[in-house]
């Protein structure tokens, strides 16, 4: 069980007005936000510990470089990696998979080979996909949703043939409110000895993640969407493909041996990890992760559902709202429009009444065409809301449907 008005307590931002109402902030699929646990860490970081990693012999360079690495190891541990050498700190998500596209696609694609991603994905998991077709002639193709606007993995067994290479995901949609069945996908891929890139940013945080489970090659995620702070991410890959993978970032830190003409570099992770690292970043993940397991994994799902569920049937009662993603379950991830009216108006609108969801295409404008919309207003969720503030949103909603459709807008 959580203790919600604890939990509440570690998150002050929470607890505070705006526009003159009490915050609800339903934007958490953008950003989570960060409890004073792991913002008291990374300040005692900087008060005891500040200084650079794997390069000074001295007292708080060796401080720093224990916790950074003890880090590495809990983020292993957290995802129930094979060891922490799989582990490469990035500044993000979508750094993490660029790693990927630049660092092994540009090695090993050929003209004729083929990519496959699935048409929720977002840009992070689209565009570098793009870029690596168009450097090397490989086909970027497309697994569909089907009539529940979930993926299709009959689509999925049609597009992953012989000629693919590479297999890249979402293990959730930041849009439609689903889980994607990652497993099954990998068992696909690998069936046609293609590797898998998983996009777990609104993922992990919210469910248990056993990367050898899922038994994926590759694995992308990000802090700040994990209570941690921005500007850290987590590259998890296979040793033995990390092994034949080339840094795309070069500088100080990450190499063996430079000459005049030649140079060579660290085996994964450090060679992944060019110049000064975010140390304070890697910090504030490890604290993130922390205060994750003292709350407990299966505890925030079980609530995170919980407030999905209470939420669902609320938005669906709504005259004139299109919710998107399945209808008959969903993550904390609620996207919607209202018939006539604009989401950024919408958003607007919410805003006046305190209530913090995103508008626009997410990220994932090749979704927006196949649902047919330019964009999308979002409600995302988190364990520290509650049940009352769903009812402020649902109840601010109806407000601003209809202050706009009795045309005083």
């Amino acid at each position: 069980m959580i203790d919600i008005k604890q939990v509440r307590a570690d998150f002050p931002i929470l607890n505070q007005q705006v526009n003159g109402e009490k915050l609800v902030y339903f934007d958490n699929a953008a950003t989570s936000q960060t409890p004073l646990p792991v913002l008291n860490t990374i300040c005692q970081y900087y008060l005891k510990e500040n200084a650079n990693v794997h390069r000074g012999v001295h007292t708080l360079a060796e401080r720093a470089t224990e916790h950074y690495e003890r880090v590495r190891q809990q983020v292993a541990d957290f995802i129930h990696a094979a060891s922490s050498n799989e582990i490469i700190f990035t500044r993000s998500t979508t750094e993490s998979l660029n790693d990927i596209a630049r660092g092994l696609g540009d090695n090993i694609l050929q003209p004729g080979d083929e990519i496959v991603i699935s048409i929720m994905e977002h840009h992070s998991n689209l565009v570098p996909w793009q870029e690596l077709a168009a450097r090397t002639g490989a086909k970027l193709k497309y697994i569909e949703l089907d009539n529940h606007q979930e993926l299709d993995l009959n689509s999925a067994t049609e597009q992953i043939t012989p000629k693919t290479k590479i297999v890249a995901v979402t293990a959730a949609s930041n849009v439609l409110g689903t889980i994607n069945p990652i497993k099954q996908i990998v068992q696909l891929a690998h069936h046609a000895h293609a590797w898998v890139v998983v996009d777990a940013a609104q993922y992990v945080g919210h469910h248990v993640v056993d990367v050898q489970d899922w038994d994926a090659d590759f694995v992308a995620f990000s802090g700040h969407k994990m209570l941690g702070p921005t500007g850290i991410g987590v590259l998890y890959g296979k040793q033995d493909l990390l092994n034949i993978m080339h840094p795309v970032q070069f500088g100080g830190e990450m190499i063996e041996d430079v000459t005049r003409q030649r140079t060579t570099f660290k085996k994964s992770p450090l060679g992944f990890e060019a110049g000064t690292p975010n140390i304070s970043g890697a910090v504030g993940l490890g604290a993130a992760i922390d205060y994750l397991n003292k709350v407990g994994i299966k505890n925030i799902e079980k609530r995170e559902q919980s407030l999905a569920n209470y939420l669902l049937p609320h938005l669906q009662k709504i005259d004139h709202l299109t919710l998107y993603g399945p209808q008959d379950h969903h993550t904390g991830v609620f996207a919607f429009n209202l018939d006539g009216l604009h989401p950024h108006d919408v958003a607007t609108g919410l805003d006046l009444e305190g209530v913090a969801v995103r508008a626009g295409h997410h990220c994932a404008q090749p979704l927006m065409h196949t649902l047919g919309v330019t964009a999308t207003a979002r409600a995302s969720l988190a364990f520290y809301n509650t049940k009352e503030e769903c009812d402020q949103f649902i109840q601010s909603l109806v407000a601003v449907k209809e202050f706009f459709s009795n045309g005083l807008g």
